[in-house]
């Protein structure tokens, strides 16, 4: 099949309407920052989980499988909860934890701390949230971390399944309308992020009972995001700067003049 054949098949996003690229070009800049803040959250949520600055696939490890050498709450002020707690009290709680979580220490200085920053969300009102509210129900976050439960790794995953298959088929089908070549580079593209979100969420589970598919795990959610950057740089930089190669433009003008 040759080039002339195969864009006949298709609009080029110059060849829309600019109402069309304008509505394009919307969907993009929103759908940009949303990734953008996703991941900004992603890096939040996981990083510290081994306890150590910034984000590993240790983390990755300690968010699916658990870990040996912290606990849940541990995990939680040393990631997503760090900037909750004055330092202070930061520091107070995790040596509360080293030192063994013990009752009377509780009852002297944790109680209050957790009743100032932590009860007005982990009451235990939100049963996806964990309960802080006494001595009992903490002591069940500082035991051994085993990791995510499976309830609450199908909930996410429902979540992450439906959303982020509606965002790459708006953003594949955007990015249908570029001119890319060759064309397997261009269907690799739009492909790829659907085999990430699956190989990526079914990872969670496999991660949870082998901690080396960890790896995996980050790896799909690295090709996902630099399939989402392509298609987003291709098809803004295509819809309002490109110069449209010459068999595409002198169809174009051809289109043009047959319309007029």
């Amino acid at each position: 099949m040759n080039e002339q054949a195969i864009h006949r098949l298709y609009r080029h996003f110059q060849e829309l309407p600019v109402s069309m690229r304008t509505l394009f070009t919307g969907a993009l800049l929103v759908l940009g920052l949303g990734y953008l803040f996703a991941t900004l959250y992603v890096f939040a949520a996981h990083s510290g989980a081994d306890a150590r600055p910034g984000l590993s696939v240790e983390d990755i490890k300690a968010t699916y499988s658990g870990s040996t050498e912290t606990t849940q709450l541990e995990q939680a002020l040393h990631g997503p909860m760090s900037g909750m707690l004055p330092r202070k009290d930061l520091e107070v709680m995790l040596g509360w934890i080293r030192e063994g979580a013990d009752k009377k220490t509780y009852t002297d200085r944790i109680e209050a701390i957790v009743a100032d920053n932590c009860l007005s969300c982990h009451d235990g009102s939100n049963p996806h949230l964990s309960n802080l509210d006494g001595f009992d129900n903490i002591s069940a976050v500082v035991a051994q971390d085993t990791g995510a439960d499976i309830f609450t790794l199908v909930r996410v995953s429902h979540i992450h399944l439906f959303g982020l298959t509606f965002i790459f088929f708006l953003m594949g089908f955007i990015f249908s309308h570029a001119y890319v070549r060759p064309v397997w580079l261009k269907l690799a593209v739009i492909a790829l992020p659907f085999a990430g979100v699956m190989v990526d969420i079914i990872g969670w589970y496999v991660t949870k009972i082998f901690t080396p598919f960890a790896w995996v795990v980050m790896i799909a959610g690295g090709v996902n995001a630099l399939a989402f950057a392509i298609m987003w740089v291709i098809s803004i930089y295509q819809m309002w700067f490109y110069t449209l190669p010459v068999h595409l433009r002198d169809r174009h003008l051809a289109n043009v003049d047959a319309a007029g």
